[in-house]
């Protein structure tokens, strides 16, 4: 079984940053592909980031391209998500998901939640001045 946590979650400015990050108790996470989600108030899940596990490959949504960057930390076993530039539309409960299946590589299947077993809680990131 495995359980995600997510941290790293808070209030910042418009302009600033936050480090999101993932870990896992029970499991590795390095057998897994990883994504963020997330969700706005009155809004549906949207996909973020997702990592691969078989070759480190990495995809973005386009509202994030060029300000959010995932990587794993195979010495901690955590998958970070480092959030610069934040908007006020960036304010949303991020979540960390997790496979074993490969579902990172099809552009079908990497920010679709429910193709994912595992979920965390969620982390609340808010971006306001």
């Amino acid at each position: 079984q495995l359980q995600l946590a997510e941290s790293g979650g808070g209030l910042v400015q418009p302009g600033g940053s936050l480090r999101l990050s993932c870990a896992s108790s029970g499991r590795s996470l390095k057998n897994y592909d990883i994504a963020w989600l997330r969700q706005a108030p009155g809004k549906a899940h949207e996909g973020v980031s997702c990592i691969s596990f078989s070759d480190g490959g990495t995809h973005y949504a386009d509202p994030v391209k060029g300000r959010f960057t995932i990587s794993r930390d195979n010495a901690n076993d955590t998958v970070s998500l480092q959030m610069n530039d934040l908007r006020h539309e960036d304010t949303a409960v991020y979540y960390c998901l997790a496979d074993m299946r490969d579902l990172c590589a099809s552009a079908d299947t990497r920010f679709n939640g429910r193709d994912y077993f595992y979920w965390g809680r969620g982390t609340q990131v808010s971006v306001s001045s």
